[in-house]
């Protein structure tokens, strides 16, 4: 007889580090979610409402928009983040979301032994600069970031349409792989997923 193991949903928070509209990071995200099999699913957080970290700001209360992120990021299996390349690093707006993610006022950060995907489209070198730093970034609130595999999409605009669709054959399978690989990732962290029993 044979069994398989029934897999345990799984919730990721994607964030796109860039505000463009027509954002290429945004459009993977999106492929990334249509290309999830069943029992996982995505939900895309914008940034555009997050105010510049102040501690000012901070010790008035939180912003209602990063509460809304902290709250995302708490209720979150995982966090995949698809950032373009600004000047050999992460756009700002991407960093300035992650310093108020990290503050443990008033509640523990939520990014703490987070699982973390980190993904990218940008020019020549498809982000491989932003990648490196925004791992170093991570390291503050101890995040698991995978290791590999890396995904890393060059020229972005020769591999989506002007719909955002993702029509590149080899990076669709470079995606899968990444998915795969990802969701194995997350499993690691959730122990109750190693405990479920085996269904014929």
């Amino acid at each position: 007889m044979q069994h398989k193991t029934q897999k345990q949903p799984v919730h990721i928070l994607g964030i796109p580090g860039s505000l463009r509209q027509n954002s290429y990071n945004r459009a993977l995200l999106q492929a990334t979610s249509a290309m999830l099999p069943s029992h996982a699913q995505l939900t895309i957080f914008d940034l555009h409402e997050i105010p510049l970290f102040n501690t000012d700001i901070e010790a008035k209360g939180i912003p209602e928009p990063v509460r809304q992120l902290r709250q995302h990021l708490q209720q979150a299996d995982a966090l995949l983040i698809a950032t373009p390349e600004y000047n050999y690093s992460i756009p700002g707006v991407l960093k300035n979301a992650l310093d108020w993610a990290s503050r443990a006022i008033p509640d523990p950060s939520p990014l703490n032994n987070k699982p973390v995907g980190i993904m990218g489209v940008g020019g020549g070198l498809g982000t491989v600069r932003a990648q490196m730093h925004l791992r170093d970034i991570l390291l503050h609130n101890s995040t698991y970031v995978m290791p590999q595999p890396q995904l890393m999409i060059a020229r972005g605009w020769e591999h989506f349409d002007q719909n955002g669709n993702l029509i590149s054959e080899r990076y669709r399978q470079s995606l899968n792989k990444f998915i795969t690989a990802f969701l194995d990732w997350v499993y690691l962290f959730q122990p109750a997923y190693q405990k479920q029993p085996t269904i014929a």
